[in-house]
């Protein structure tokens, strides 16, 4: 069951997706900027490792925004069940653009191995990078709570893109440092391979994720054993027995369908009443779910999964 949060009306929450979504943007527009003057100051591939997952985070970001924004426009005659799902195909996107910029940078840092290039005023590129670490862990982890509070697989994905970041700055940190106190210079291309294979793992797990939501996989089994749980706890005696529960996930919506049976001589109107009275039950545990009830006799031919 999904624990208590703060109460966000759907007016709410995609004000505060649009907003969240918007701050990533600019946090990775100025990051890009300032990095891509670092690495040209410097000649660091490691800097402009970083200029290039920011580029891909942006991209991100950008898309994360606009998903946000459609996702959260109402039902229509040509999509009944809303556009919740565009979260999920935004995250997927998002994973399949940072195994793009990993990429990238694998083939510049094999390439920059094997002829290492000299870099010089590391300072300035060590100064950059430390703000960027800075700067993505405090917008991730506000992306983080936002993800949590709207249940947005876009706004988590962006989340870990930026958190992902965040990392290997700091581990970019640490191979200048080194780089300027010792000469080695090969370090600076061979953190950057190292910094690609972070990313890669990173894209790996968000596209699994959203893929996954994607294929209409099942809720998770506490979020169905809390439905189980409303129907044991109603207490009506009419309510026999239900089968055939089906629950799967769009964006932050939930969709539950399940076969109710009731006692026989129950009235359709109290059938009726009951059936709206456990699909509110359900709604109050899994955050406002989209709940439809069949209704049907307790001699049904289908067994029950509870009588």
């Amino acid at each position: 069951m999904i624990g208590p949060v703060e109460a966000v009306g759907p007016a709410a929450r995609s004000s505060k997706k649009t907003r969240a979504a918007g701050l990533s943007i600019a946090s990775n527009a100025i990051l890009i900027g300032l990095k891509l003057a670092a690495g040209a100051i410097t000649g660091s591939i490691a800097i402009i490792t970083e200029a290039v997952h920011s580029s891909v985070d942006l991209m991100a970001s950008v898309i994360a925004f606009l998903s946000v924004r459609k996702a959260d426009e109402p039902a229509d005659a040509d999509h009944p069940y809303g556009h919740a799902k565009i979260e999920n195909l935004a995250a997927a996107i998002e994973g399949m653009l940072i195994l793009v910029g990993a990429g990238i940078i694998v083939f510049e840092s094999v390439r920059r191995l094997v002829d290492v290039p000299e870099v010089k005023s590391l300072g300035v590129g060590i100064g950059v990078i430390a703000f960027s670490a800075v700067a993505n862990l405090c917008v991730s982890s506000y992306l983080y709570r936002q993800a949590a509070l709207t249940e947005s697989p876009a706004l988590e994905g962006d989340a870990a893109h930026l958190r992902t970041d965040a990392a290997t700055s700091a581990g970019v940190l640490v191979a200048l440092v080194v780089v300027e106190v010792t000469g080695v210079t090969w370090l600076d291309p061979a953190t950057a391979l190292v910094v690609a294979v972070a990313i890669v793992f990173a894209g790996i797990k968000i596209l699994s994720r959203s893929s996954r939501v994607l294929v209409d996989e099942a809720l998770p089994g506490p979020e169905l054993d809390a439905v189980r749980q409303a129907f044991e706890e109603h207490g009506a005696s009419e309510l026999q027995g239900f089968h055939k529960l089906r629950a799967r996930r769009a964006g932050s919506r939930r969709y539950i369908d399940m076969h109710v049976q009731f006692e026989d001589g129950t009235t359709l109107r109290r059938a009726h009443e009951l059936a709206h009275e456990l699909q509110a039950d359900i709604r109050g545990r899994l955050r406002g779910a989209d709940v439809l009830i069949h209704l049907e006799p307790s001699d049904s031919s289908e067994p029950p999964e509870r009588c």
